[in-house]
């Protein structure tokens, strides 16, 4: 076994150069080819690439789809986020326990099927959901689940999974050779900008017509913001990026992991001509010559076509040297896979990740425009953001800035799931309502949405006539409707074991922080609470909020603060002094929120801050913070 594992070490880190910022890279085929990553595996990757053991072994700890323990060949990753439990998910858990012989966690006998859970694959439209290896596997039902053990433990190792398990394909590129997947698009409604139709490279050869400036200046002109929830104005971080002294990079953040979000997988499938073509005029515009999308490890599904996609566009002349005949003008793109890790949509945890590092968010400043990947500066945006730069330039900024609202121009992707008849994607412009969403979803029976993801707020029926865009409720596109059968609290102690898990651990507030919030409001959901817990819960929840160093820590509250503020009543019920008036000792906190929510300006980095659902006081930090670009989703 040395033998085979020394030169599968060897073989692996030579492909990848010896490259020590390669390292996830590396410990990734590692981990498919023996099944994990040992001690001794770890001193030979160490030694390859002229690193220690703590920094292999630090990044191997690091991403929940890489272990140190041996694993089946065979792994069974069941979704247990939210929309996935209220689905069946734990009865999905059970049907495979029993079918195995084992429970969540452990591996059979034979050494061949493991079985464990993770927070989101981005199938919350078709919940419950799980993967084998890199196969999706949507709508699970437990005769599916017998199903599909029967079919693994009859079939011998090596056999093609995709060819095994999925008996039909779903729509669009699902279907495609390099895909097969069982996916729905679950595209409700196709707005202009995403999903109208446009010729491969017509966008960039009306790019290339123009001096990078211009470009700059379209992009600018038609007020397009990151779409990634934060709002900061592209253009502008396009023209920060240029003026930097060094090679540039465009990174494609691609690694959208929030329970209820899974927009960019079905741009990824359907558009990804699109995101790349985004991505290659920015690469001109701020003069970059190198691309990166950084793509989540649950949608390796869709890899190999991606990597079809780039080729068929090198081939037709629109990646590589001297593109649109200009003979200064190189640029191409890579796809970088990630291993398991939410943080990582955070721009600066992104950017370590890339780098072969542990996934945890960097200090800012400096930001990314000036030292991102390689201490280089950096263009980071996200999938939907590239793909609505290329309309732009294709059909000007004009004809974007008429879409949506004044402060929020175009249209948004957003991601819906929950209790509604007609869960998916819809391209609807800024300044929609959340009563009109609901319309469209067949949502009508809401007592409840969750706005933005776990991070974002929760709504109640009085404020359904507020609009979703930048000056209102901001969001990276996840939605999720809950109806008066839920229980508001279990939700929100939930949305807490998310960001528990997924916490990076650095910042002590947000590492312990979060687990007391999660046992003081789990408390007051057993009738054991009282009113100092309800004040404990703030002011914790402000502590967390104002010293942790990222989004995830500024905005993992909310869950608390969004349900105290528009559920009083959730909590009072609960109370052991009943008399206590929740709804009435909130009141001037939520006057003082609405009054901003309703005069908020459109600061560049704004949205970020404002979305956070916490007092607002450390809003100047967060805004100067968020000046490089897209909060994390």
């Amino acid at each position: 076994m040395s033998a085979v594992r020394d030169e599968a070490v060897h073989e692996i880190c030579a492909r990848f150069g010896n490259d020590a910022t390669r390292l996830l890279d590396v410990v990734r085929a590692i981990n498919q080819r023996l099944d994990c990553i040992d001690g001794e595996a770890m001193e030979a990757i160490a030694e390859a690439l002229h690193l220690t053991r703590a920094d292999v072994e630090g990044v191997v700890s690091f991403y929940s789809f890489l272990s140190t323990r041996p694993h089946g060949n065979i792994v069974i990753r069941l979704c247990d986020d939210v929309i996935d439990k209220m689905k069946g998910a734990d009865e999905i858990a059970s049907e495979f326990e029993h079918a195995l012989g084992i429970r969540v966690g452990e591996t059979t006998p034979d050494g061949r099927i493991s079985l464990t859970t993770t927070s989101c694959i981005g199938m919350s439209d078709q919940a419950p959901a799980a993967l084998v290896n890199d196969v999706v596997l949507p709508r699970l039902s437990l005769s599916e689940v017998r199903r599909v053990v029967r079919l693994l433990q009859a079939h011998p190792d090596g056999t093609d999974l995709r060819s095994l398990l999925v008996d039909s394909y779903g729509g669009g590129n699902n279907a495609h050779d390099l895909v097969r997947s069982a996916v729905d698009n679950s595209i409700r409604q196709a707005g202009p900008v995403l999903f109208g139709h446009m010729e491969r490279g017509a966008a960039l050869r009306k790019a290339l017509a123009l001096s990078p400036v211009e470009v700059i200046r379209v992009v600018k002109a038609s007020r397009l913001r990151g779409r990634g929830g934060g709002g900061f104005p592209t253009g502008v971080k396009w023209e920060h990026t240029r003026g930097g002294q060094d090679e540039r990079y465009v990174v494609c953040n691609a690694d959208e992991g929030e329970p209820g979000t899974f927009k960019d997988r079905v741009l990824l499938t359907e558009r990804a001509d699109l995101v790349f073509e985004g991505m290659t005029i920015a690469g001109y515009a701020i003069g970059a010559g190198h691309g990166v999308l950084y793509l989540r490890a649950e949608y390796a599904y869709l890899r190999e076509y991606l990597e079809h996609v780039l080729r068929e566009r090198r081939q037709a002349g629109l990646l590589g040297t001297g593109l649109g005949g200009r003979k200064a003008f190189e640029f191409d793109i890579r796809i970088q896979m990630g291993a398991g890790a939410y943080i990582c949509g955070e721009e600066t945890a992104l950017i370590e990740s890339m780098e072969g590092k542990r996934g945890q968010p960097r200090l800012k400043p400096p930001f990314p425009a000036s030292h991102g990947y390689l201490d280089k500066p950096t263009c980071v945006n996200n999938v939907e953001t590239y793909c609505c730069a290329a309309r732009i330039l294709e059909q000007g900024a004009p004809w974007f800035s008429a879409l949506g609202s004044k402060a929020s121009t175009g249209t948004k992707l957003l991601s819906v799931s929950g209790d509604c008849k007609r869960p998916g994607v819809y391209e609807v412009p800024f300044g929609i309502s959340v009563r009109e969403l609901l319309g469209l979803c067949d949502g009508t029976g809401a007592a409840a949405v969750q706005i933005g993801g776990p991070s974002g707020r929760m709504v109640p029926p009085s404020e359904f006539g507020r609009t979703i865009c930048f000056d209102d409720l901001a969001t990276g596109g996840a939605v999720m409707v809950f109806d008066q059968h839920r229980d508001l609290l279990e939700i929100a102690s939930e949305f807490l074991r998310f960001f528990i898990h997924e916490s990076c651990g650095y910042c002590t507030p947000c590492r312990v922080g979060n687990s007391l919030l999660k046992e003081r409001l789990d408390r007051i959901r057993a009738g054991h609470g009282s009113t100092d817990d309800v004040g404990y819960l703030r002011d914790l929840s402000a502590t967390i909020a104002a010293t942790s160093r990222c989004g995830l820590g500024w905005t993992s509250p909310n869950p608390v603060l969004s349900t105290l503020d528009g559920f009083p009543g959730q909590y009072e019920r609960r109370l052991r002094d009943a008399s206590y008036s929740l709804e009435e000792d909130t009141r001037e906190a939520r006057l003082i929120r609405n009054g901003r929510a309703n005069g908020r300006g459109s600061s560049e980095g704004g949205s970020a801050a404002e979305t956070t659902g916490v007092d607002g006081s450390d809003r100047e930090r967060r805004e100067a913070t968020d000046v490089s670009g897209e909060a994390k989703r």
